[in-house]
């Protein structure tokens, strides 16, 4: 999507579309929002939307980070204990590693 044919009361609904999408569980719209609306931002000259886009951007890439922080360290938890958790870690997992723990 070319943003710059957008209104910028456009780029402010997209914008905060993605970043209102970001809280039903899928931070890849917050990430989404942090890329294509960082220029907008941050770079481009001074409009009257831009501070509300600014808002919803600094907030997407806080949201992102949390994500990517919660999931590394439940990856990291059940990848480690997976062994000891016995039939609770198998019905969480898709599919069950073959071989001694």
């Amino acid at each position: 999507m070319n943003l710059e044919r957008l209104p910028n009361n456009e780029k402010l609904s997209l914008c905060r579309k993605y970043y209102l999408g970001g809280f039903a569980f899928l931070p890849f719209l917050w990430l989404v929002n942090v890329v294509w609306f960082f220029k907008e931002a941050f770079l481009k000259p001074a409009y009257t939307e831009q501070l509300q886009i600014k808002t919803y951007v600094k907030r997407s890439g806080l949201g992102l980070l949390l994500w990517v922080a919660v999931l590394t360290t439940w990856i990291t938890i059940f990848q480690h204990f997976r062994a000891e958790w016995g039939v609770v870690a198998d019905y969480l997992s898709f599919t069950i590693p073959l071989g001694i723990p």
